[in-house]
């Protein structure tokens, strides 16, 4: 047996052949061509179609909306390029184990829970999207805008049957999770454009004023929705993924690639999905916002339904219905398998079949209440500000640890499993800011990147005393 052969035995033995506790070896790296696809379709799915119209529902403008959200997006494409793929290109190893090495095992399975948690949530609001489409033939009444309940019985057979057969699709592993990705994103890409296009055409738009005019100088929000400025658009879509790039989340997906400089590739998800596809989705709205029925909730006083399903419906016939279902799958097949993943790590005896069929149940229980989906942005800055702090914890080692003069991987070299360290820099600095945030009123993006800079900070102070103490 050659050398070669030799060492990719021991890999797949020791890793299972995803290198989860070894770094990825240079047979197995890929070119940024690998990246540019999954990026474009990962981020140009069922969550588009929510956040889209709602930002229309918080009484955006023109201006902050098409250039807040060019700025917000570049933020996050130079996050993922100067610190996620590069931090990843230099260790190759995934989060959880990177983590691990800084913060010892007990303290990861908190992590580990908290993540799959907010997965689970994040996937039934998927579910949520699939079903406004899938309600559409059985003339089902859509969820309202300040809807916490579920509305009726068809609304819960819907999705249970949905989140049943995405579960399933789910446990048969990250394979056939991917194949279906890749096989729906080009048509849910397409049907973003076409939407984008039919909706300006049902609004009469002719020239590029036309086109401003749509928002214009924005309006008041709908009831129970904040106020967003330039500002909170900005903000709101750098940190929309804030678990995935200053989180270090995606440190598990960059760890294969050749060179830290195919981070560029998340620019394909951010400006085909977190860009076109939201613009076209808000322009799917702006439409229905015209229509008779809108205008009556309005006239009373309420806020018309955000409803996918119909509102791709309206523009594009049978082909919307598909597009918003497969959308809604495409986010909620591989998010409820991280969330097995992550459940995994914390029953390691389970196999993955059933920790994801788990997850699965609670995300479908989550779909049943349409709040996940319609408090998504708010959910979405909620799920950044409580992991992206960890991710803190490893940037600030990777980048000071020698200046500051501690040890890395600390967990791993003392052979603790709890680092106190981690665990305090990240609870003060939560405690704080979501305090500051709810005591002062302080949109909860605003405080992600403040408290992420403290949650470092504080690991290096914490880190120099403890490890000076213990030595």
């Amino acid at each position: 047996m050659s050398q070669e052969n030799i060492e990719q035995a021991v890999i797949s033995e020791e890793a299972g052949g995803e290198f989860e506790r070894t770094p990825v070896p240079q047979s197995k790296l890929k070119s940024w061509k690998s990246f540019l696809g999954m990026y474009a379709g990962e981020h140009a799915a069922g969550t588009e179609f929510m956040i889209g119209p709602l930002f229309l529902t918080a009484g955006v403008s023109a201006f902050d909306l098409i250039i807040g959200l060019l700025l917000g997006n570049l933020l996050a494409v130079l996050s993922w390029r100067y610190l996620t793929a590069k931090i990843a290109v230099k260790n190759r190893l995934t989060l959880y184990y990177q983590l691990e090495k800084i913060c010892g095992k007990k303290l990861v399975i908190g992590y580990n829970l908290a993540n799959g948690i907010l997965f689970c949530f994040l996937a039934g609001s998927m579910i949520t999207v699939s079903a406004t489409a899938v309600g559409i033939p059985f003339d089902m009444p859509m969820p309202k805008l300040t809807d916490t309940m579920p509305n009726g019985v068809t609304w819960v057979i819907i999705v249970i049957l949905i989140g049943a057969v995405i579960s399933l699709i789910a446990s048969k592993g990250y394979d056939t999770v991917s194949k279906a990705a890749n096989w729906m994103s080009p048509l849910i890409v397409l049907a973003f454009l076409a939407c984008g296009i039919v909706a300006l055409n049902q609004l009469g738009v002719a020239s590029l004023s036309d086109f401003w005019n749509i928002w214009g100088e924005g309006s008041e929000p709908f009831p129970g929705q904040i106020k967003y400025t330039f500002w909170h658009v900005v903000i709101w879509s750098w940190f929309a993924n804030a678990a995935m790039h200053i989180g270090m989340s995606d440190l598990s997906v960059f760890r294969f690639a050749k060179k830290e400089s195919s981070g560029w590739t998340a620019a394909a998800g951010m400006y085909v999905g977190h860009y076109m596809a939201w613009i076209a989705a808000a322009l799917l709205y702006a439409v229905y916002l015209k229509s008779p029925e809108a205008l009556s909730f309005i006239s009373n006083g309420e806020a018309p339904p955000v409803a996918p399903g119909p509102l791709a419906h309206n523009a594009i016939g049978m082909f919307g219905i598909i597009a918003v279902v497969l959308a809604g799958w495409t986010t909620a097949n591989p998010t409820i398998y991280r969330a097995g993943l992550a459940f995994q790590a914390i029953m390691p005896k389970t196999s993955t079949f059933w920790v994801t069929i788990i997850a699965g149940t609670v995300a479908t229980i989550a779909g049943l209440f349409p709040a996940f989906a319609m408090k998504l942005l708010g959910f979405v800055a909620l799920y950044g500000f409580i992991l992206a702090p960890f991710g803190a914890i490893i940037v600030f080692e990777h980048f000071f640890a020698k200046k500051v003069g501690i040890t890395k991987n600390y967990a791993e070299v003392a052979g603790i499993t709890f680092n106190k360290s981690v665990f305090y820099a990240w609870l003060i600095s939560f405690g704080l800011f979501y305090f500051i945030s709810i005591q002062f009123d302080v949109f909860l993006s605003f405080v992600t990147f403040p408290a992420w800079l403290f949650c470092g900070g504080l690991f290096l102070v914490f880190s120099k005393y403890t490890q000076k103490s213990s030595t």
